[in-house]
């Protein structure tokens, strides 16, 4: 499966998280380190969620940048 990961960059770190996982976060100090983070924040979830019995939720989201004209 293809989910689609949004990443944000704050003043002193970076976070992470799945539309598509509610619940599915990674925070660090870098993207670099968020990104390996929010890798296994996917595989604990979806591990969890099949332990519960919960179904995978198929990827719905998607994400694109737009450049617009600043004033």
């Amino acid at each position: 499966m293809e989910y689609t990961v949004i990443y944000e960059r704050g003043p002193a770190s970076w976070g992470a998280y799945l539309p598509d996982l509610p619940g599915c976060i990674a925070v660090g100090k870098t993207k670099l380190i968020v990104q390996k983070r929010i890798r296994k924040a996917v595989a604990m979830h979806l591990a969890a969620m099949r332990r519960d019995g919960d179904p995978i939720p198929e990827p719905t989201s998607e994400a694109e940048k737009l450049t617009v004209a600043a004033r």
